[in-house]
């Protein structure tokens, strides 16, 4: 980094700027603009002598040439500065070197807060502290706001630790990466500020978004973003600060708090049998199958023994049995042993032995080969196992929860499963009914997404159209509740109001059934409908307020009574 706009770097009384050697401006915040009363045009003239008092100038000519030359830290020094208009005022002022990466430092950045009582200022710096090459990472480091910057190929180079702990992702992890691969904003697409200063140059100020962290948690934002420019003022990147907002508290329905059980959702008498079932199962030790058709939420049920049967740190391990190639599978599941095949450079530990006292998840175990079957049975009947090249047998600590979306018992008559292995997993079998058998709890999971996606695309959806829920429920979901979830999410991409509407919705194979049956004239809306007219005008109130011949006022009453604000 050669220079930087720190234009948006503020706390709430430091005024901070940044000089060259040659005492030009690199960068300024609000603070110091407004106390010093100069422009913040990087590559001005900033001499000390404009800016500090005459009482004051050695001294901090000294501090100047120590910070350059030495690399030291200047921290809360008492001097007295003057505004553009002559007029002195006292303050603390603190002296950072900026690096580049270089032996030398290439400018100094400036904090200094404005004291009230004149009796306080003390004539020397209170401390000095020989700090090498502090540099960027140093001051950035110390703010308590997120701060990142990125290289005009969208490139972040600079990360700071506050950033670190918003977003959950390492400093090492992340620096190379395009900005839109960390922070998963619907704005990286649509209204990015940082696209913005390039095409523009215009500086963005408390604009709200919302994030994605590392672990899929959404946060929302608030951030400033500012240009970073070179001597000559042309932009070489972008420097962005943001930070927590305030978590709004989610106004969940009665109904969706009462039968939400383990991150599953459902007032279906089957479900809540399996919510029972669950909790007898997590207590004690026997295996379980889970059976149900792809989409119905198998890991959820398994993550659920998990919990309740297990403390926060025992581990959740998920194998996928399809996923993975036959000839790496059991290794994957049992570890080898340094040189037990070719490639094999070192000792490598299996899910089973890192899934120890806790939980294995062998999903789509209809996929599993034989000869691993085989295997795999001998593990559950003996307690343990050898990882591949190795002839030291490993205990097995960890509770086995296999699913599948497959008829196991057509399986077995394919000679495709072993019947044994069938019955030595099925000590406890929970089937998940699809969506189609669960049509009461289509509502529920409805407004569950519209609350989930309202957070993740920072939108305020209320409700759908009720030909949209009329037709969900008639749908047969044959990718169950993944198929809803991946459908509302469609939705919200194209929405603009706070309704979902029959058009934002993807095509589906059954979608003619839908699209006939509110064909017919019978099947109108009428004019006076409160939906339509919301339809018809796209969210917009002001046309929707024409198309029903009322005041914007009469349609605001209207929404309200309605549940539509």
């Amino acid at each position: 980094m050669k220079t930087t706009d720190i234009h948006h770097t503020r706390s709430k009384e430091t005024g901070i700027l940044a000089l060259s050697p040659s005492f030009t401006l690199m960068g300024i915040n609000r603070h110091a603009c407004r106390l010093l009363g100069i422009a913040s045009t990087p590559g001005a003239a900033c001499p000390l002598e404009k800016i500090v008092a005459p009482a004051s100038l050695e001294a901090v000519h000294n501090f100047f040439a120590d910070v350059i030359e030495k690399q030291v830290r200047i921290k809360d020094a008492g001097i007295c500065l003057i505004n553009a208009a002559g007029r002195p005022f006292h303050c603390n002022l603190s002296a950072l070197p900026l690096t580049s990466g270089q032996q030398s430092a290439i400018g100094v950045i400036l904090h200094f807060n404005p004291l009230e009582d004149k009796k306080s200022v003390s004539t020397t710096p209170s401390s000095l502290t020989y700090l090498p090459r502090l540099g960027y990472h140093g001051v950035v480091d110390s703010l308590p706001e997120g701060v990142f910057s990125i290289d005009r190929e969208w490139r972040i180079n600079t990360f700071n630790k506050t950033a670190e702990m918003i977003t959950g992702y390492a400093r090492p992890d992340i620096i190379g990466k395009y900005c839109w691969q960390v922070f998963q904003s619907g704005n990286c697409q649509h209204h990015c500020p940082l696209a913005d200063i390039f095409q523009n140059g215009r500086s963005c100020e408390n604009q709200e978004m919302t994030i994605q962290t590392h672990t899929g948690s959404f946060q929302k934002i608030r951030i400033n973003a500012g240009p970073l420019t070179s001597a000559d003022g042309s932009i070489v990147g972008a420097v962005e600060s943001f930070c927590l907002l305030p978590a709004k508290k989610i106004q969940r329905g009665p109904c969706l708090g009462q039968y939400t059980f383990q991150g599953m959702i459902s007032k279906n008498m089957v479900m809540k049998s399996l919510f029972a079932m669950i909790r007898d199962v997590a207590a004690s030790q026997a295996d379980v199958l889970i059976t149900g058709e792809s989409g119905t939420g198998k890991e959820l049920v398994a993550r659920a023994i998990h919990t309740l049967s297990h403390p926060d740190t025992a581990p959740f391990v998920a194998v996928n049995c399809s996923a993975l190639p036959e000839n790496l599978l059991e290794s994957e599941l049992f570890g080898h042993e340094k040189g037990a095949f070719t490639g094999a450079d070192q000792m490598k530990h299996g899910r089973f032995e890192l899934a120890e006292h806790g939980t294995l998840f062998l999903d789509e175990i209809g996929e599993l080969k034989p000869a691993l079957q085989v295997k795999l049975l001998r593990v559950l009947e003996q307690k343990d196992f050898e990882r591949v090249g190795g002839s030291s047998p490993i205990k097995l600590t960890a509770r086995i929860i296999a699913a599948t979306n497959q008829n196991l018992d057509k399986a077995m008559a394919r000679g495709d499963f072993r019947e044994d292995l069938y019955y030595r997993l099925k000590t406890i079998p929970l089937r998940i009914p699809p969506l189609r058998e669960r049509i009461e709890d289509i509502p529920l999971l409805v407004d569950h997404f519209i609350e989930t996606f309202n957070h993740k695309y920072d939108k305020a959806v209320r409700l759908v159209d009720p030909k949209v829920l009329d037709f969900f429920k008639k749908h047969h979901w044959p990718g169950n509740i993944r198929e809803l979830e991946r459908c509302m999410e469609h939705a919200f991409v194209f929405v603009r109001g706070p309704i979902i509407f029959p058009r934002y919705l993807p095509k589906m194979n059954d979608f003619t059934i839908f699209e006939s049956t509110n064909a017919g004239k019978k099947n109108r809306p009428k004019p006076d409908n409160l939906l339509w007219a919301l339809e018809k005008a796209d969210g917009k109130r002001a046309e929707a307020a024409k198309l029903l011949t009322i005041s914007r006022t009469s349609l605001w009453r209207r929404m309200k009574g309605a549940g539509l604000l």
